[in-house]
Formats: C-alpha cells, structure tokens, sequence
C-alpha cells in the first residue's frame, strides 16, 4: 500500500533535535574583561535539523507531528510553543526539567560566522519515550540528525520497522557525524529505511569510499539514495534507476537548513505527487529557495512559492 492510500492521523512524523537559535548580528567581536559591545540585531529562532524538516512540510500544507525533548526552561517553552504556531502536533515532545534545551549562538558577520553550542536536550531522547500510537497512525516517519541522536541510536532500527509493519514509509537524514565514527548502528537502520538522505561528503565518510559512484553501489539493495550536492542539485539512486536534478537559480543569502528544506519538499512529493522524479524536483525547489533569506526557517517557500518554482509541471497543483 502506498503512503498516499493509506488512512492515517498524521502525514508526516519526525522524530529528532530540537533547539533554539541565538543569533546575534553586526561586525562585533567579543571581548573579555566585561566589556560591553551592541550589536546591530538579534533573533530567537527554532533550529535543528529536524525541527527544519517538520516546519517546511507543515508550511507546505502537511499534517506533521513531532517527537522530541526539551528542558522546562524558557529556551525549551518558546521552542514548542513556536512548533504548535506552525500548526505542528507536539503531543510526542517530551519535557525533561533536569536538563536545558540545546542552544546555539551565533555571531554573525557578514556572510561568515562563529558558534557557541550547549548540546542540552540534544541527544537525550531515548526510544522508549517516542510514542507508538504516533508511529503507528503516520503515512511518513522521518528520523533526523541520525549520528547528533545518540539517546536513539540503538532503538531506531526497532521503530523503523514498527512504522513500516503500520504502512508507512521511512527516511533517514544521518547529518554530520561529530565523533567520526560514520556507523553507530546506521546500517541496521538502513535496513529498514525506504530513503536515505545524505549529504554527498556524508555518504563518502560513511562508506569510506573516494567516489560517489563507489558510494552508491556500497548501498545498492539496501535502500533508495538520495545525495545532496549543495549548488549542483540532488541525485537519486535506487529502484533500478538514477535521476538527477539541477536547482532552480536563486541568490543565496544563508545555506543554513538548506538541506532539511530539500528534505521536506522531497518528502512533500512522494506523499503528495508519487514518483521520484518529482519528489526530487520539490526538493531541489525548497532547498534552493531556502537560502533566499536569513536562519533555517525563515525563507522557507509556502506551497504557491514552491509550485510557481516549479512551473510548468506543476501549474496548478493543489493536493
């Protein structure tokens, strides 16, 4: 049964990080001594990749809940009240009051920046605490910032398959591996994966190949790859074919959550439109689009902006 015939509460589930953006704005580098410098600008905003991934299919009209854990702390309640804002059910995020809500702070300069990063609730999520009725009641389950979700790591592999046994489709999004181990049960994980979603530098490291032909076929008959490449566009690999997509040309302002918004718009498309070809066209769309303005979530298109980048295929579409 395909995603798009089955009943379910949700459309999408994303189960990752959640944490809050800092950023502060303006040609300022700090200096200690208690010395007190203005900046030009600051903005509170969510980040994580996964958070990215849920916001941009619920700005494009899905029905997305989210899994995750905050502290009971300031940082931790704006960041679920601005989740349920986007219209995203936050019924699976967990509340944890001995610990603080991850936080980065940038300092931004320019087109450069510096970060500050306290990890928190980051990898404090355990399998135990993702709720199965909302494993059970998704059309998509998508697990974000694979190597980040260490508290999840050996549970995942469980819950992939517990959606799946319920009909639904999966994903995977691994993200950077800070420890460099480019495993920790990942492959296990794969196994019950429909598509995973990998940078391509991600893909080589994981693999520990030189080329990303020798990637691909380091994967083939495991699962549908769907590589990343940044200003080239994406590739998809899998069910016995390779489709490619260029994105459409923009003016880059940020890349920040570039790669979650291809993601959304990728996942858009299988649910919404079938087929690969199009699912990988709605994602270069978003991610392009993405970069057109500042943070992860702030440029992210609406489904008009996304179905008029798309254009002519796409004239019309409403689903």
């Amino acid at each position: 049964m395909s995603p798009r015939e089955r009943t379910s509460t949700f459309d999408l589930l994303v189960v990752g990080e959640i944490n809050a953006d800092l950023l502060l704005y303006g040609d300022v580098p700090p200096e200690f001594g208690q010395a007190e410098k203005l900046v030009k600008d600051a903005v509170l905003t969510l980040s994580g990749s996964s958070v990215i991934v849920a916001h941009r299919a619920a700005k494009l009209g899905l029905c997305v809940a989210f899994a995750g854990k905050v502290g009971s702390d300031t940082f931790g309640v704006a960041m679920v009240r601005m989740l349920a804002e986007a219209g995203i059910d936050v019924s699976g995020v967990v509340t944890d009051p001995k610990l603080k809500t991850g936080l980065t702070v940038h300092l931004v300069r320019g087109e450069d920046r510096a970060m500050l990063t306290c990890a928190g609730t980051i990898a404090a999520m355990h399998p135990e605490e993702v709720d199965g009725a909302l494993l059970e009641s998704t059309r998509h389950l998508h697990i974000g910032s694979y190597f980040l979700q260490r508290g999840l790591q050996h549970g995942r592999p469980a819950f992939l398959a517990r959606a799946r046994e319920a009909g639904a489709t999966t994903s995977v999004d691994p993200g950077w591996d800070p420890h460099e181990e480019w495993d920790s049960g990942l492959r296990a994980a794969l196994e019950e994966t429909d598509f995973f979603l990998p940078n391509e530098q991600e893909v080589l490291k994981m693999t520990g190949t030189r080329s990303l032909a020798d990637a691909l076929k380091e994967l083939s008959g495991i699962t549908t790859v769907v590589v990343k490449r940044g200003a080239s566009g994406a590739m998809v690999s899998g069910e016995g074919r390779e489709l490619a997509c260029a994105p459409p040309a923009v003016a880059p302002v940020d890349t920040t959550g570039a790669g979650d918004s291809f993601d959304a718009g990728f996942i858009y498309g299988l649910l919404q439109v079938h087929g690969l070809e199009q699912a990988l066209r709605f994602g270069c769309a978003c991610g392009a689009l993405s970069t057109t303005g500042e943070g992860g979530i702030e440029a992210q298109p609406d489904l008009d902006l996304l179905l008029e980048t798309c254009e002519p295929a796409y004239k019309g579409e409403r689903r």
